[in-house]
């Protein structure tokens, strides 16, 4: 109710406002004051701490040359069926950093028919969040919340508020429509990019999302951990170009038959999400066989571990994020089993979800100790804000998250801290990944 009458007093002043200052800048050119109100799209991009609302894309009746930031405000409402959200992410204002004239899509242009506004986001601020966690039918989970916004021209007191859809930029290259159905009655989700023009046989990256991006929509699993990002120039390039694979578990990739498993029972997934692999693989003849690479964070990284144990000679190389598998539940025999295949962990000290001492730690000795040449972990202190833009090492971010340095491609160092070095230089976790090959 609370929220419900501040949206109303909003409302009000808006139109107070519009009648008023409709009159005192009745010369203003620059945005066509008509009585109805206007239409607009928002912009969701994929970040480290998770998907957020960057731009909001404004239809004009009019080709305009120029705008200004400071001539607009943004009021938000964040909502979501059958979930509470707290007041003070459920609406607000939202601050516009910068403006410029475009095209339906956001792209800058000299003379357009639309505005695109630029909004302040931060890992603080979840009013501009698309996302929301929570608890539905007993499953913690990531969702879409129904965002809505009221912008207005402060000169001449238009109004938008009539929402046409969202554009986003990278997962709108991925190919969202399709699914698998495995022969047991499981339907598979997925998510797939394909590079344009490849020279040769391309690479496949396979990344397998964590537990909170189960379900039926893919789009979900491309922006809850920013793993669209794998399509990105900056890594595809290393790659030559390369194919993207993002399935998507119904549930969790750690569900058992019964509740839950961290590696002592089998999971009900592996045989399905192999299945699923095999098949886009023979389905796109351009994959080179022998460079299939399998990641993934927490319930991600247990079902990577998982397949690369139940198929060690598929797999080309392997990088897991906040490995979710007991190390308890695997044995020496299996051990052995996975020593020559290349993997790189990433994990924090302060993970208190996946526990590195019960998991990725003794693990990497174990296979350092029989003999594995090519295993290699990134092990931080804490996990910090890698951009610098909210205070670098000083910006904590849940430690759980380690993710953050392999889809940004930052994560260099094995467990001594020493770099990793090939070819005589030192290189990142996609470097390193990319010249990984079967023989």
């Amino acid at each position: 109710m609370k929220k419900y009458f501040l949206f109303l007093l909003f409302a009000a002043l808006l139109v107070h406002f519009s009648s008023n200052t409709a009159l005192a800048h009745a010369n203003e050119k620059q945005i066509n004051a008509s009585t109805s109100p206007g239409e607009y799209r928002w912009v969701v991009e994929g970040f480290d701490w998770g998907p957020a609302i960057n731009k909001v894309i404004l239809s004009l009746d009019e080709t305009v040359k120029e705008t200004s930031a400071a001539n607009y405000q943004v009021f938000a409402t964040r909502s979501l069926e059958g979930a509470q959200i707290p007041d003070e992410s459920a609406s607000g204002n939202r601050d516009v950093v910068y403006a410029y004239v475009s095209d339906e899509n956001g792209n800058r242009l000299s003379e357009g028919g639309y505005i695109t506004l630029v909004l302040a986001v931060s890992p603080v601020m979840p009013i501009g969040s698309a996302f929301q966690y929570t608890r539905i039918n007993n499953r913690g989970s990531n969702y879409w919340v129904d965002y809505k916004m009221t912008i207005v021209h402060t000169k001449t007191g238009h109004v938008w508020n009539r929402p046409t859809g969202k554009v986003m930029p990278m997962v709108d290259q991925f190919d969202l429509t399709k699914t698998f159905q495995y022969e047991n009655g499981l339907n598979l989700s997925y998510a797939s990019f394909a590079p344009k023009n490849p020279s040769a046989k391309a690479p496949l990256l396979i990344w397998l999302h964590g537990g909170g991006e189960g379900g039926n929509d893919p789009t979900i699993a491309l922006l809850g951990n920013k793993a669209a990002n794998y399509a990105s120039p900056e890594i595809q390039v290393l790659f030559g170009g390369a194919y993207v694979l993002v399935p998507q578990a119904p549930t969790f990739w750690m569900q058992a038959a019964e509740g839950m498993t961290r590696g002592k029972d089998n999971d009900i997934y592996n045989e399905a999400v192999f299945a699923l692999i095999q098949d886009y693989v023979s389905k796109n003849p351009g994959i080179d066989p022998k460079r299939i690479y399998v990641g993934g964070c927490s319930n991600g990284g247990y079902m990577s571990l998982k397949l690369i144990l139940e198929h060690p000679d598929y797999f080309a190389a392997a990088y897991i994020s906040a490995l979710a598998y007991s190390n308890e539940f695997i044995s020496d025999a299996q051990v052995q089993k996975i020593k020559n295949v290349p993997m790189w962990f990433i994990h924090s000290k302060d993970d208190g979800t996946t526990k590195p001492e019960e998991t990725v730690v003794p693990l990497y000795k174990r296979l350092k100790q029989a003999g594995a040449k090519n295993v290699i972990l990134s092990y931080y202190d804490h996990v910090t804000d890698i951009t610098g833009f909210y205070g670098g090492e000083n910006y904590r971010y849940n430690g759980h998250w380690s993710w953050i340095y392999s889809h940004a491609n930052t994560a260099r160092t094995d467990l001594d801290g020493s770099p990793v070095i090939l070819n005589g230089r030192p290189v990142t976790i996609m470097e390193w990944l990319a010249a990984q090959k079967k023989k």
